[in-house]
């Protein structure tokens, strides 16, 4: 080969170019985001490859092909830029087109009417054999790793205005087989950007508490992330709680069952765990809050985090006892009702039975109620109800149960208790009551009929208890002040 005058030789051109197309790559590999990669593609096949346009078309989630990157000619970028073809137009092409490798070339001759870019250069063809015509058409299909078509490369105008050459075509489908590799990562990028930017709106701006817990050993319950709504309902700062694992603000007894769902998210032995779980608050307070929990794993399975939303249901609970307290107690004096009454005489007769010890029931009613509520109203009337109820409690063991049956009658049930400790608790029960009561200026004194009964081991008949109690309390209010009678049980 002539080696002198301005001529270079074939090898030192092809070294020269291939260290072009080496930085091209690095170029495009380096890219932050999808339009930058594509615009580095085309930009690059025109600077180094040795064509005058390039386009590049991407495969939407319908299967359309839309261009969405054209360098080199302002009229060709004008033309195609944006334009949206269906899945199949490749397809009909290549059914005529030469393969040269990865690359598919399609003889101006053969193209159907119908194909094509959509855009025709001005040029003159060269009168030689390999001249570029302007109908000709090259496109490098653009692949990701695992080989599904993420896009296509379309090329046009060589330079030197001839059908590329071997070494000419080897540069192309080289850049192709990497540009196909970035744009598949620019997409992924660009997607999992997406779904972090969705998951950091939702996260932050979520109505519930959410908190996100590692639970992979030695960090298992350590806080990873909080939410400004879980920040709220425990008093911390995001910075306080991401210091902290959940145990560290849990109850102490809501904590194992919540490390033994964590450990089994841990082994993939369940996917949702929901609680109602009480957070100490900053405050020291205890909050009341409904949890449910899932575990996210990768794409081999592994667990990798687990992520909590919380609802402050501490109004709802409050409400929902309160409910279960009306249910059970008396609206007006606070104490048991008849529905606690019974099962606590059942309680009663079981303990008689297993210690054989025996239990009392007292059957308690006030003399003279009527005279209160006739001289002075039933607002005063139920002030002195509440007042005897309160003093009945007072005079009682911790272990007794005083319950208000209706209207002016109270019933006291006993563990334990032989007649003699019967005796001392019923005296103490009439020196409670029988103290100066006063509402509202008015100062009034009550006394109360006290009837008993024993309850015996083996007892089945605790309604007849109750009835041998109430007798027992009608025949000590005919018998007069202080009278203790027992009933038969």
């Amino acid at each position: 080969m002539d080696q002198g005058g301005d001529a270079v030789p074939l090898r030192a051109v092809g070294l020269a170019d291939l260290r072009r197309l080496h930085a091209l790559i690095g170029r495009v590999n380096g890219c932050r985001t999808l339009d930058e990669t594509l615009n580095a593609v085309v930009e690059g096949v025109v600077e180094v490859v040795g064509f005058e346009v390039a386009g590049v078309s991407i495969v939407n989630p319908d299967g359309w092909f839309q261009m969405v990157a054209v360098a080199g000619d302002e009229d060709a970028r004008k033309q195609l830029l944006g334009r949206r073809m269906p899945p199949d137009t490749f397809d009909r092409e290549f059914a005529l087109a030469d393969t040269w490798g990865a690359l598919r070339f399609v003889p101006h001759e053969r193209l159907p009417e119908s194909g094509g870019q959509g855009w025709v250069p001005d040029i003159e063809v060269l009168d030689v054999p390999d001249a570029w015509h302007p109908q000709d058409a090259l496109f490098a299909p653009l692949r990701s790793p695992a080989g599904t078509l993420v896009g296509m490369l379309s090329v046009d105008l060589p330079v030197d205005r001839r059908r590329p050459g071997p070494f000419q075509r080897e540069l192309l489908e080289m850049l192709a087989a990497q540009a196909g590799v970035a744009v598949d990562n620019a997409r992924l990028t660009e997607q999992l950007r997406a779904s972090e930017e969705a998951f950091r709106f939702a996260f932050e701006g979520a109505g519930t508490g959410v908190a996100v817990l590692a639970i992979r050993e030695p960090d298992v319950g350590r806080y990873l992330r909080v939410n400004p709504a879980f920040c709220r309902i425990v008093g911390y700062t995001e910075d306080q709680l991401l210091r902290m694992r959940f145990t560290d603000i849990t109850h102490p007894d809501d904590k194992p069952p919540e490390l033994h769902m964590l450990r089994q998210r841990n082994t993939g032995e369940s996917s949702v765990h929901r609680s109602e779980k009480r957070y100490r608050h900053a405050s020291g307070a205890w909050v009341w809050t409904s949890v449910v929990t899932s575990v996210i794993y990768d794409a081999d399975g592994y667990p990798q985090y687990a992520i909590s939303h919380v609802e402050d249901i501490s109004a709802r609970r409050a409400a929902r006892v309160e409910l279960a307290h009306h249910a059970n107690h008396d609206v007006l004096t606070g104490l048991p009702n008849r529905r606690v009454l019974q099962a606590r005489l059942q309680s009663a007769a079981h303990t008689a039975t297993t210690s054989g010890r025996e239990g009392a029931v007292l059957f308690i009613d006030l003399d003279g109620f009527k005279d209160v509520n006739d001289l002075h109203g039933h607002v005063v009337g139920d002030r002195v109800l509440t007042l005897v109820a309160q003093r009945l409690s007072a005079a009682s063991r911790e272990s007794d149960t005083v319950a208000r049956l209706g209207g002016d009658e109270f019933v006291l049930v006993a563990d334990d208790v032989d007649h003699g400790e019967i005796d001392a608790l019923a005296a103490r029960l009439r020196a409670a009551v029988s103290e100066p009561i006063t509402v509202d200026d008015l100062q009034m004194c009550v006394t109360v009929s006290i009837g008993m009964t024993i309850i015996k081991p083996y007892a089945e008949d605790l309604d007849g208890l109750l009835r041998s109690a109430d007798d027992a309390m009608y025949r000590a209010k005919l018998a007069g002040r202080d009278a203790q009678v027992f009933g038969q049980s």
